[in-house]
């Protein structure tokens, strides 16, 4: 994931005190740069651009949009050090409109003898806030905080992980791999209101121009060998048939190849993949080995050419930071012990880096029976590892997107399925099941690690889409 460039806006009025608004100021910058220097970029005004680094009035605003337009920064930060000049803020985040905005307040530091206020940042951020409000910006509230303050960094934590899916959902480019599959109009999209709404881009590529292009690839292309190296690593191959398993892997290998070289050609974020049953038939192999190591990758692919499913996952994928990858998933099965536990599940697309306990690849345990077993094979078998886990999905009705969030944690619960998957703990399944069916989303689903409720929910109000969160 790349770092995130973040504009400081250090906001101050006169007559406060501008010694403790400097003192801030500092403070701030080196809170901000030891906690999150490994992802954070941070841009602001030295004292040869404004005031003392601060941000007093109109001048000093347009010196440090000035300053935000050459970084090209992805999100602003607000603090008010003093009462802050309202006007010279509203200024900024008008410049900015679209890019995510945090607003702090600062707690009062003690007051001078003869019962001079110092800051009054209270107060002058409702000031700020009400500008903001006015002007229709949208923005979120991080408290009224001191710069070691635990709610700071948490609520900083949090308002990188909203930047980093604002910035990797607007302007993202979803490659889809061959038509959706006919009888599923469950992954059906609307492009217009993509591009109208959020500047996506679909990119459509036939599976015809990747598999041909796939076979083109000769057997020791040093791109191929080291991919077949790498799959070796990454999977347990003792159940591939020993007279098939050269030609399956080969098979396999030069697909990621070619679907890498179109990712980086066309500049992809993430892919939906028409999986079953053409590329059976036709190439020999199920790819959704190939699709979990790209998403292990950075580069989110969902199943049966799903875009809905793959800007899901690209939101959750940012959430995280890229930290880990998510699992695309169907919501299939109840527990038939457990009332609140369900199965998250699908064929073989697991990424890598989240089985447990040995991964074997296999044949497609639903195609076999319509391609045959030895065209089948290219699943990634077995048990996602335990944790609590988000899962969330997004959806377009009449040209209004909504996203699906609720949390869960995934069991460390064995049995006998096929395909990847993990038996998934909710607080009341009863009620998420009943919100999917009511509110209309899928049977698709993301899945990832960590608890990241707050940031999706964040990012979905900046972009203008309706939560539903269980």
């Amino acid at each position: 994931m790349k770092r995130i460039t973040l504009g400081l806006v250090l906001l101050h009025r006169y007559p406060f005190d501008e010694n403790w608004a400097v003192r801030l100021k500092n403070w701030f910058i080196e809170s901000i740069e030891k906690n999150f220097g490994e992802y954070v970029e941070l841009v602001y005004a030295s004292e040869a651009n404004t005031k003392m680094g601060l941000v007093i009035d109109d001048d000093d605003a347009e010196k440090i949009v000035k300053l935000f337009h050459e970084k090209v920064v992805d999100g602003i930060v607000m603090i008010t050090l003093t009462f802050g000049d309202e006007l010279a803020g509203a200024y900024v985040a008008e410049r900015f409109k679209g890019k995510p905005i945090i607003v702090f307040a600062t707690k009062e530091p003690q007051v001078l003898p003869g019962g001079f206020r110092r800051s009054d940042s209270f107060c002058g951020t409702l000031s700020l806030a009400s500008a903001l409000y006015r002007r229709k910006i949208p923005f979120l509230f991080g408290g009224i905080v001191f710069p070691e303050d635990r709610e700071f960094i948490e609520s900083m934590e949090k308002f990188l992980r909203v930047v980093s899916i604002v910035k990797n959902f607007i302007g993202a480019k979803i490659g889809a791999i061959g038509p959706r599959p006919e009888r599923f109009e469950t992954v059906t999209y609307n492009e217009a209101k993509m591009a109208e709404k959020y500047n996506q881009r679909v990119i459509h590529v036939t599976l015809l121009e990747i598999i041909e292009e796939a076979r083109r690839l000769t057997d020791d292309d040093p791109e191929v060998l080291n991919v077949l190296n790498d799959m070796a690593k990454k999977a347990d191959l003792s159940e591939l048939p020993e007279h098939i398993k050269k030609n399956v892997l080969l098979k396999l290998a030069k697909l990621e190849v070619m679907l890498r070289r179109k990712i980086k050609e066309k500049g992809l974020n993430a892919l939906g993949f028409r999986c079953w049953t053409e590329i059976q038939k036709y190439y020999g192999v199920s790819p959704c080995f190939v699709l979990g190591r790209l998403t292990d990758s950075g580069i989110p692919s969902a199943c049966e050419v799903d875009v809905y499913g793959a800007l899901t996952m690209i939101m959750q994928y940012a959430a995280a930071l890229g930290d880990n990858p998510p699992f695309f998933i169907d919501w299939t099965i109840r527990h038939h012990e457990k009332p609140n536990v369900f199965l998250a599940w699908h064929c073989g697309n697991m990424p890598p880096s989240l089985c447990t306990g040995g991964c074997m690849l296999k044949y497609h345990s639903i195609m076999y029976r319509d391609v045959g077993e030895e065209n089948a094979y290219g699943t990634s078998e077995g048990r996602i590892k335990p944790g609590v886990v988000t899962i969330s999905r997004l959806v377009e009705y009449d040209g209004e997107f909504k996203l699906f969030i609720t949390k869960g944690r995934v069991l460390e619960e064995e049995a006998p399925f096929r395909g990847s998957w993990a038996w998934v703990e909710v607080d009341n399944l009863d009620k998420v099941y009943r919100t999917l069916i009511e509110e209309g989303f899928v049977h698709h689903a993301s899945m990832i690690h960590g608890d990241h409720v707050e940031a999706l929910t964040d990012a979905a109000k900046l972009l203008g889409i309706k939560t539903v969160i269980v």
